[in-house]
């Protein structure tokens, strides 16, 4: 390990101790309860509004609801969904799936409140266009003398959101399995990403309101057919689940060799990497959606931890547990081997499809959420260069260790998280005040 790979090594540990960890579940579990769990009564309301019964043309906003949840599926549904599954048994063991569950739980809740949060503090940038997020909602609804917080966000996400990983992952799997060079995929993807982006928002909800349906339909039916045929397998997998996060083997170490706080840690550090509830880049995307009523996008982003924790994760985790394939590959390479072991010749391809599609639309969203940033941080005019910046920097990201990547990409969400949360929390009862009132009125 050279000497950046180890400072990176020594950031991440330091920044994802257990202390982050308990600081997510215990605000999960505060507005959980502040909130008397009543978000979740409108579930069944979040899919009408999806549904574009409550759609108005004639408010503020960019986006209609259904665009706005699949331009955050689309950085949601990703390579955490696969390699950072996979990542999390092989370093977790199966014991960490069980906390990417209790942290998509509460992370359903937590997004109710910093999308509710987006929505109800906007703010017009030069263009007269309402923006919102967690730096919008840090200056407008704390006041400026909390704008450091604001600062610290958009900086960590401008860098965060560097599709780093993305990249990475797919550069190894296309060499790997098609000899193709780490460069020519990073150039490839600069010019995929660029055409969209540089068509702004709009654009971006227009390709991801058609890819991610696609992608998550084609995953989930995959992934099925391999339960299916492993199902006599599924009720001793899940008993193992729950023995490794909470029996003797997770307490101890047992025969994983795990203590239990690695597996927690795991476990909830690759969720927060997949669902990004209280990163606060998802509330970007759910910012952008055309509506007058606040909970009501947050009820919508409610279901992005539903359909990426709960069902697509689950999906990865019972395919791979299934095989017995636990490590010694990264991770789209075992996700891949663990479908071929059941759909002998097709199953890795299946995979390669499907993790080529979620690699592309997340580098979509996320191309979005770094610009975003810049322009906060620089203003619209010197904040909107930064595009070629960032799609410079992607050819490079294609040839960096995976390690290093994911070190960096942590520390920077990390990074994230303290503010958002932070401010939530402060602003957490007007939130549960917009809830009563919308609830009311229903």
């Amino acid at each position: 390990m050279n000497q950046f790979e180890q400072f990176w090594s020594v950031v991440v540990d330091l920044a994802w101790g257990l202390p982050l960890v308990v600081f997510i579940l215990a605000t999960g579990i505060y507005f959980s309860y502040i909130s008397r769990f009543k978000p979740f009564i409108g579930f069944h309301h979040a899919f009408q509004i999806l549904s574009g019964k409550f759609d108005d043309q004639n408010v503020p906003g960019e986006l209609s609801h259904f665009q706005a949840l699949t331009v955050a599926l689309s950085g949601t549904i990703g390579m955490g969904n696969i390699a950072g599954v996979a990542i999390a048994i092989s370093l977790g063991g199966p014991g960490a799936i069980f906390w990417m569950w209790v942290a998509g739980l509460f992370g359903m809740v937590i997004k109710f409140f910093t999308c509710t949060l987006s929505c109800l503090y906007r703010k017009k940038d030069e263009d007269g266009i309402e923006q919102g997020g967690p730096m919008y909602f840090i200056e407008a609804g704390l006041g400026k003398r909390y704008k450091p917080l604001a600062i610290l966000f958009a900086i960590a996400g401008l860098i965060g959101c560097i599709p780093m990983f993305q990249v990475n992952q797919l550069a190894s799997l296309l060499q790997d399995e098609f000899s193709v060079a780490p460069i020519y995929t990073g150039i490839g993807a600069l010019i995929f990403i660029g055409t969209i982006i540089i068509g702004g928002i709009t654009r971006v909800g227009y390709v991801t309101a058609r890819i991610v349906p696609f992608m998550f339909l084609a995953y989930v039916l995959s992934s099925f057919v391999v339960i299916a045929i492993n199902l006599d397998a599924i009720p001793t997998i899940l008993l193992d689940i729950y023995h490794s996060a909470f029996g003797a083997e997770a307490m101890y170490g047992g025969a994983t060799g795990l203590a239990f706080k690695e597996v927690l840690v795991t476990g909830i550090k690759r969720a927060i990497f997949s669902n990004e509830a209280g990163v606060g880049t998802e509330a970007m995307a759910h910012g952008t959606a055309k509506t007058k009523e606040p909970v009501r996008e947050g009820l919508v982003a409610m279901l992005g931890p539903f359909f990426d924790t709960h069902i697509v994760c689950t999906c990865t985790a019972l395919v791979i547990l299934s095989s017995g394939i636990y490590s010694g590959e990264s991770g789209i390479i075992m996700t891949a081997l663990s479908f071929n072991q059941t759909l002998p010749g097709i199953g890795q391809y299946i995979v390669y499809t499907v993790f080529t599609l979620f690699a592309l639309s997340t580098m979509i969203t996320y191309s979005y959420y770094s610009l975003k940033c810049a322009r906060y941080l620089f203003g619209k005019n010197v904040g909107g260069k930064f595009l070629y910046v960032y799609l410079a920097i992607i050819p490079m990201c294609a040839v960096w260790t995976q390690s290093t990547i994911i070190n960096i990409i942590d520390t920077m969400f990390a990074l994230m998280i303290f503010p958002t949360l932070i401010a939530t929390i402060l602003l957490s009862r007007k939130v549960v005040d917009e809830m009563h009132r919308y609830f009311d009125k229903l």
